[in-house]
């Protein structure tokens, strides 16, 4: 099978396209024929070996352990290994797996779910990691409740503009953050106000919100307080900031510690991969309150240049690969 795959870390010149033997699926777990495959935050980090606390946490120390890229897929079940219950060859599924970045992968039956009716399969990439992440970051870190006046930064990304439905959806009034280019998408997806943080900053203390969700990774927590009632919640998703050991993760270490000392409520998130949640977000879908907003979709050889503009916070929404 075709497949991107990397033998070291390193930038985008590490990946290469090429034909491996395609794999075969073991106990309780499904080869997938990849219809689509996300491009994620996570796929650069995994990509690079930064922050180098990935390497430490079984990810390889000098290379990379899974050398095929790519954990978001949607596609269709080939064949099934012994003990799987929950599907057939032919079923239409999306989910994670390791190594999505290719024409077949294997997954775990208990990292997938049925693709939601209505929705065209490729979109269904979007959802996985994506929406599992804006799902808990809301209803379980969050906790966000009807009423409530919900902030979300980076609206217009993978993350946020699932974020911003399904904080609507949990009837609560939005604003979304993003760029000049994304405002009229954010607006577009439900967000009762829209800020341009080219313009305006939104953490200046002139308005305060029940709960911050954070996907841009950039601002202090010092300043993100500000954005806060004074019994708020902030909710930090990821980060793109700090040293090449600790990256992102040391806001949310700084978080957990200063959560020990103030009366607001400051944590990340680890989103937990479990196919009940990815369930309801298809319910989501098929209800009408979620639909994934697609940048493009973008084949297997441009690989590289659909992570860079993933990296840059270029996409508007998600960008798919399709092999």
């Amino acid at each position: 099978m075709k497949a991107i795959t990397q033998h070291r870390y390193g930038t985008c010149d590490v990946l290469e396209l090429g034909e491996i033997e395609a794999p075969a699926p073991g106990a309780g777990e499904v080869l997938i024929r990849v219809r689509a495959a996300g491009v994620d935050a996570g796929v650069w980090h995994l990509m690079t070996g930064l922050p180098r606390l990935l390497r430490l946490m079984g990810y390889g120390l000098r290379a990379p352990k899974v050398r095929v890229r790519g954990r978001e897929v949607a596609g269709v079940v080939e064949t099934v290994g012994a003990g799987v219950t929950r599907f057939r060859p032919g079923d239409e599924v999306f989910g994670i797996c390791e190594g999505s970045f290719a024409e077949y992968a294997v997954a775990s039956e208990e990292k997938l779910a049925a693709t939601p009716a209505g929705l065209p399969l490729e979109h269904a990439a979007a959802l996985a990691i994506s929406g599992l992440t804006a799902l808990q970051a809301l209803r379980d870190a969050g906790r966000v409740e009807p009423g409530q006046r919900v902030l979300v930064i980076g609206a217009g990304g993978g993350v946020g503009n699932l974020a911003v439905q399904l904080a609507k959806a949990s009837g609560a009034y939005v604003t979304g953050v993003c760029s000049t280019g994304k405002t009229d998408l954010v607006r577009s997806i439900g967000a009762d106000e829209v800020v341009d943080y080219t313009r305006e900053e939104v953490t200046d203390g002139r308005h305060r919100h029940d709960l911050v969700i954070d996907t841009a990774g950039s601002r202090p927590v010092s300043h993100l307080r500000r954005a806060l009632t004074p019994r708020g919640t902030l909710v930090i998703v990821g980060g793109e900031t700090g040293g090449r050991w600790t990256g992102g993760v040391g806001r949310v270490l700084r978080a957990a510690l200063l959560n020990l000392f103030v009366g607001q409520t400051l944590r990340g998130v680890m989103t937990k991969e479990v196919h009940e949640d990815l369930a309801a977000l298809a319910r989501h879908v098929e209800s009408g309150t979620l639909t994934p907003v697609v940048d493009g979709t973008y084949g297997l050889d441009r690989a590289a240049e659909a992570i860079t503009r993933q990296h840059r916070g270029q996409a508007r929404g998600k960008i798919l690969l399709t092999p």
